[in-house]
């Protein structure tokens, strides 16, 4: 068996380990999954709730897990270097094979179009309900850095939550408070560098603003 260390350890790292067997936590019913993030065993049948297993025997199934969807891979003759394939491997086996078949990644690779397959990839960020997940947001920037790990692109397009949080905003309360909270948790230097960059550098740029921020309707409590 190939060398697939990066892809177990991501896997390990995001799904981390069940002994005990849990129900989708959206719906509180099946899928069951244990271990790390098994839902059927090696023999096909499906996990079902109270069962349990040892840190040994979930390894066991997560090896097993990542055999098939590589031997899957090999089926399609994608021409992916080890680094792609383990990227991949991480990412299906966290949104499942079926999605992945109808997703457009094996269009972009079979184009070698590598930065839309980061584009797809990044967009698997959401639970069922369409909630941004923080979890699911750093597991695909981390799939897509191993997956361009031999690739030479200078940039690959982002989720861009924040730009669509900035055509969204209307100033409600909880959006205020949301701006709030990210600023307090922001690193500051970083905060400081997007401050900076977001500002308006020319007059040309301000000449289409005529706008009163101490009077905003927003209502920042600008002093």
């Amino acid at each position: 068996m190939a060398d697939f260390s990066f892809a177990v350890n991501l896997i390990r790292k995001y799904e981390g380990f069940h002994e005990k067997a849990y129900p989708n936590p959206t719906t509180g019913k099946e899928p069951y999954t244990i271990g790390y993030g098994t839902q059927f065993y090696p023999d096909g049948s499906p996990v079902k709730m109270g069962q349990r297993c040892t840190e040994q025997k979930a390894l066991e199934y997560l090896f097993n897990e990542i055999d098939v969807i590589y031997r899957e891979l090999l089926k399609l003759n994608l021409n992916l270097d080890n680094h792609m394939t383990q990227g991949l491997i991480s990412f299906i086996h966290s949104i499942g094979w079926e999605p992945f078949l109808y997703s457009n990644i094996i269009d972009c690779l079979e184009s070698d179009s590598y930065s839309g397959v980061c584009e797809e990839i990044s967009r698997w960020i959401f639970d069922e309900n369409y909630k941004l997940i923080g979890g699911l947001l750093d597991r695909r920037r981390e799939e897509i850095n191993l997956f361009l790990n031999q690739i030479d692109i200078p940039h690959y397009p982002s989720p861009e939550i924040l730009l669509k949080a900035f055509e969204e905003f209307t100033g409600s309360q909880n959006q205020i408070e949301a701006v709030r909270i990210l600023e307090q948790k922001i690193n500051p230097y970083t905060l400081s560098e997007f401050s900076n960059n977001f500002r308006f550098n020319t007059e040309s740029d301000c000449a289409y603003i005529d706008f009163d921020f101490t009077m905003s309707k927003y209502n920042f409590n600008v002093e």
